[in-house]
Order: structure tokens, then sequence, then C-alpha cells
């Protein structure tokens, strides 16, 4: 299991991106969270198994019907001091 932080650009403000992940995150049940970035990319912070990271990808390169993915950078976050029980929307 390792913390990540991925970067997505695309259209992926003002198209319900953050609320169709998280809600996929959740019922997958993740832990981290999604925030906006001024840039006009997301941010997403997940604790992701091995095993799990496909399919984590794949939950972020489908976004919402509304959203157009175009690339999606993330890497290993080793000093990770982030408390949740589950999967959030930050502001």
């Amino acid at each position: 299991m390792e913390w990540y932080r991925f970067i997505v650009s695309g259209r992926v403000q003002g198209v319900f991106y953050r609320k169709s992940v998280s809600q996929l995150l959740m019922q997958k049940q993740f832990k981290g969270y999604i925030r906006n970035l001024h840039d006009g990319t997301v941010e997403v912070v997940a604790e992701i198994y091995d095993e799990d990271f496909d399919t984590f990808v794949q939950i972020l390169r489908e976004g919402s019907p509304f959203s157009s993915v175009e690339e999606i950078d993330h890497q290993i976050i080793d000093d990770a001091e982030f408390h949740t029980d589950g999967f959030e929307i930050r502001y």
C-alpha cells in the first residue's frame, strides 16, 4: 500500500468531475481526497494497494460524462500525514 498524488488535466473543472470521481472512489472504499487547483487541474491524493492501482486510474480517466481527461500524472508520497476514514471532496 502506498500514498499517491495524482494531477489530472483536461476539462476537469466545472463538469462534475470531482463529484463523480469521489462517489466512485467512496463506493470502492478508497481513502483520500480530491480538489480543484488554481491552474485548472485536479489533485487527487489517495491510499492505494498495488492490486487496485489500475482500477483507481481507470476511475480518474473516466471522470464524469462531461469531463475530458487529457493527462494523469502521479507520484508516490513517502511522508503522507493524511488521516481519513473515507474519500472526500476538498475545497
